[in-house]
């Protein structure tokens, strides 16, 4: 048995933990340099406001105080998203993080699961401040499809759906009641498909021929059938996958031009790279670099320079990964050119027990010493607390964010203080 435990419009449920003057006011969540709408909550929602419209469209509901905007914090959000895991695994054997707000849980042989629903909800609010929905099924795909019904209808389910416990009549109105595209799995262009010969609802699906689904569209979506029968295909992955590649990269509030500029944003990307290396044992191979304009003022010149350099020994050392980057970034660089992006991308990621080292270079500095006390540093005072000297060089790079929120959880001068 799985429960899929979802966090309520996350991001915008985290901007009200230490604001409760804003529990109901409409409140959006802004992308990277506030430029559209990437979260919102259920009343912004009410009033009509569409995921990925543009802050400007909508910049008259907040002048008019109509609605509260917030620029993206994403360490407020990753810590409270850490504390929120860390309370449901409190109640269940074990979870699997599927995204930052969302987590499947292990509930197989656990009594009463509506109950264990109602005391996960009730625990993460209180010792998180996070609202969340569950649903409760013996797949992870009804699972999912449990938790859209308890999202969609929480006065009539309290926020929990127990698969098992309905009925199959009342299983057959909840799938008819969903579109085929509310299904875990099935895209837009899929549901497209499935619309043309007939099956539109969830209930129509369920009701398909497993061999014909496989036959047009693959074993994928003949797994989902499966799994909405009942049928476990997919299992818990408590044991997260080493990732193979890691993309830091962001949009600049204003278009730069400065070398300097650049070489600031490159070496904060690659300090933070590098500490995930560190973090997860693992050494990088190759490192990329990349740099672009603006693609939407066309009339304008455009430019993209991307170039990877294959390092001689695979490395988690900052200052070497910094040094390569910063000599690929001296190569793409154009002078004169309004820069809006630049980016690092470290690849060939391994395990750092089974690397061999460089046999033929005598020049190696072992650096193990300075990085193990740079990472307990920081563990305690905050990833930023020792910069590299180059990524104080300018902070014209750094995002444009107006309606920042305190970094409550994560930051000692923005806790809040009781009077």
């Amino acid at each position: 048995m799985f429960a899929l435990i979802d966090g309520n419009n996350f991001y915008a449920s985290c901007e009200r933990v230490f604001r409760p003057d804003l529990k109901n006011t409409p409140i959006v969540v802004l992308s990277n340099n506030d430029g559209c709408v990437v979260a919102r909550s259920s009343e912004a929602k009410k009033l009509g406001i569409r995921m990925g419209v543009p802050f400007f469209q909508i910049r008259h509901l907040v002048s008019s105080g109509s609605v509260v905007a917030k620029s993206s914090n994403y360490k407020l959000y990753t810590d409270l998203s850490r504390r929120m895991m860390e309370t449901i695994a409190t109640l269940v054997p074990s979870i699997e993080i599927y995204s930052i707000d969302e987590c499947f849980a292990d509930v197989s042989g656990m009594a009463d699961l509506t109950q264990l629903g109602y005391s996960i909800r009730q625990r993460v609010m209180q010792w998180v401040g996070i609202p969340t929905s569950i649903g409760i099924a013996a797949t992870k795909t009804l699972s999912k499809f449990c938790n859209h019904l308890a999202k969609q209808y929480p006065k009539q389910f309290n926020g929990v759906v127990v698969w098992e416990y309905w009925p199959a009549s009342i299983q057959e109105r909840a799938l008819a009641s969903q579109p085929v595209a509310e299904i875990w799995g099935i895209g837009r262009h899929t549901s497209e498909k499935l619309a043309a010969q007939k099956i539109q609802t969830a209930l129509d699906f369920y009701r398909s021929d497993a061999a014909m689904l496989r036959a047009r569209y693959g074993v994928v979506i003949e797994r989902i059938h499966r799994e909405l029968h009942g049928y476990t295909c997919h299992d818990l992955q408590v044991e997260t996958d080493t990732r193979k590649h890691i993309i830091r990269s962001r949009s600049f509030g204003k278009t730069l031009t400065e070398f300097e500029a650049l070489e600031a944003a490159i070496s904060h990307h690659i300090s933070d790279g590098a500490a995930i290396l560190r973090q997860e044992g693992t050494l990088a191979t190759t490192v990329t670099v990349f740099i672009h304009t603006n693609r939407f003022r066309e009339n304008e010149p455009q430019y993209c320079g991307h170039l990877m350099s294959v390092l001689v020994e695979p490395t988690a050392d900052t200052i070497q990964l910094n040094r390569a980057a910063l000599a690929l970034l001296k190569k793409i660089y154009r002078p004169g050119l309004e820069f809006k992006k630049a980016g690092i991308e470290l690849g060939g990621i391994q395990p750092s027990g089974i690397i061999q080292a460089n046999l033929w270079s005598s020049n190696t500095v072992d650096r193990s010493s300075l990085l193990s006390a740079w990472d307990e540093i920081t563990a305690h005072y905050g990833r930023h607390c020792i910069k590299l000297a180059s990524e104080l060089l300018s902070s014209d790079w750094h995002m444009s964010r107006d309606a920042l929120s305190p970094c409550y959880t994560t930051s000692l001068q923005d806790v809040v203080v009781i009077k």
